[in-house]
């Protein structure tokens, strides 16, 4: 036995820096992108912002007027949507969606300025989606008190026995069902959420990588046994440790540098009175449904053609470090046009898929899925979930999150589904219109919605009711 070297071919998938810059991009809301890009500008001297008339990464899908939404003239809209032609034809694909007669011309956008921003914590992302998932109502019973002992940074900090011990008596699980439950949780967005320390939280982010991610093996190893002892031993210790070569053991290290030890904060509660700013525009032209990127949703900025022209004739030094930079400018732009490309592809589906509630509201909202998204699309789902996190669009119908066109369903007596938040609009109109001498009970309520083909159970009702903070039957009596 000795060693030596035999050509072969692989094929390998490597998360390079410039694929990690487009996921972070996807991710940032137009404030923290707007922040993210003033730092590039200032940090490299091959970027600039781009003046009035230049192009900019993303001027194909642009509709800009004074106040940075659609001009309400035709003309000026007409040319909005040639921009926005010039990216969609590329891919071959109608991208407005007729919902009835064309109009007379008048177009229905109108609207207040843009709104107060709700507080979105990592609670409400969570539960969100526990209650897209396929959980039964005794899982999703366990779920709720396990997203509620999540604390800030996305860590579970309660054990499971204590879990199991707050849920009795309405629920009397065995560990082994919590756990279950857990599991799927830790699928959940942001990656590594729900982890019970470091090592499990980092590890979940290294399994949501591909298998061939170069270091990934021995990382997994780390975060095993012997994370907490890294910074005492150090490289060398590893090493030893676990058998491997130094720049084995290097490249092991620098990736789980590169994971985020504290998921739950990029969620963190915005304060009160916060305004949003829309990433994208839909409105309603002659009976269609058009759709843009808002006007400033992406920063323009250009390369510095007078430093780009400098390598040509600067020393070995100075040229090295100026292309550099130059790699750097240009994968920030091809980052900012892709993360363009993906947000507009998302809201377009979104439009075709839910038209009936931009036209009638949350009563004609149907059930709809990250997954179902992601497939027609033909992206991942944790690209679908980064693509609408903290987006928000104006429509006819006021300034809103993407989140808000997604909703878990039921079967209804007829053969369709009814969304959750379709059914909760019918609760509370159903309560409006009340006696309120004599209010509803959560199983009369039941009764009415099934009647109409929707079959709910009474205590379906109840937790819909408390989420829409409308109180109880005995609570709502008025008399006189």
């Amino acid at each position: 036995m000795k060693p030596r070297l035999s050509p072969g071919l692989h094929q390998q998938l490597i998360l390079t820096p410039q694929l990690r810059q487009a996921i972070r991009l996807l991710q940032l809301s137009t404030v923290e992108l707007e922040a993210e890009i003033a730092e590039a500008v200032a940090s490299n001297p091959l970027l600039d912002w781009a003046e009035a008339g230049e192009a900019g990464p993303a001027d194909a899908h642009e509709v800009r007027d004074a106040d940075g939404i659609p001009d309400a003239s035709v003309h000026e809209r007409e040319h909005a949507d040639e921009r926005a032609d010039e990216h969609w034809d590329r891919e071959g694909e109608p991208w407005q969606e007729r919902i009835g007669p064309a109009s007379d011309g008048e177009d229905d956008f109108a609207g207040p300025g843009e709104r107060a921003a709700g507080a979105e914590t990592l609670r409400d992302h969570l539960l969100w989606q526990l209650h897209l998932g396929h959980f039964s109502q005794r899982d999703l019973g366990i779920g709720v008190a396990l997203v509620d002992a999540i604390d800030e940074d996305g860590y579970l900090r309660d054990g499971l026995d204590a879990i199991c011990a707050g849920l009795r008596p309405e629920i009397d699980a065995s560990l082994d069902e919590v756990l279950q439950v857990l599991h799927r949780i830790q699928q959940f967005d942001p990656v590594g959420v729900g982890a019970r320390d470091l090592g499990e939280c980092l590890r979940l982010q290294l399994r949501a990588l591909a298998e061939d991610t170069p270091g990934r093996g021995l990382a997994m190893a780390v975060t095993a046994g012997t994370l907490a002892r890294l910074p005492k031993i150090g490289i060398d210790g590893l090493c030893h440790e676990l058998d491997c070569r130094r720049d084995e053991a290097e490249e092991a290290v620098q990736l789980l540098r590169s994971l985020d030890p504290r998921p739950g904060a990029q969620h963190g509660e915005l304060p009160a009175g916060t305004y949003v700013t829309p990433d994208c525009v839909i409105w309603r032209q002659q009976g269609l449904w058009r759709v843009a990127l808002a006007a400033g949703a992406t920063p323009r900025i250009t390369i510095q053609r007078d430093y780009e022209q400098m390598i040509r004739h600067a020393g070995a030094a100075d040229a090295d470090y100026l292309r550099g930079r130059l790699q750097e400018a240009r994968w920030l732009l091809k980052g900012l046009e892709s993360r363009a490309d993906t947000l507009l592809r998302v809201v377009r589906c979104l439009v075709r898929e839910q038209a009936g509630f931009l036209e009638f509201g949350a009563q004609a909202l149907h059930p709809l899925t990250l997954r179902s998204i992601a497939t027609e699309l033909g992206l991942h789902e944790s690209t679908v979930s980064r693509a609408i996190a903290r987006k928000y669009v104006r429509t006819p119908r006021g300034t809103i999150p993407l989140r808000d066109f997604f909703a878990s369903g039921i079967e209804t007596e007829g053969g369709g589904s009814a969304s959750s938040t379709a059914i909760q609009d019918m609760i509370r109109k159903l309560v409006e219109a009340e006696d309120p001498r004599k209010p509803l009970s959560d199983a009369r309520l039941a009764d009415t919605l099934k009647s109409g083909g929707v079959p709910v159970a009474r205590r379906t009702v109840a937790k819909y009711r408390e989420a829409l903070h409308i109180p109880a039957s005995h609570e709502r009596v008025r008399i006189g």
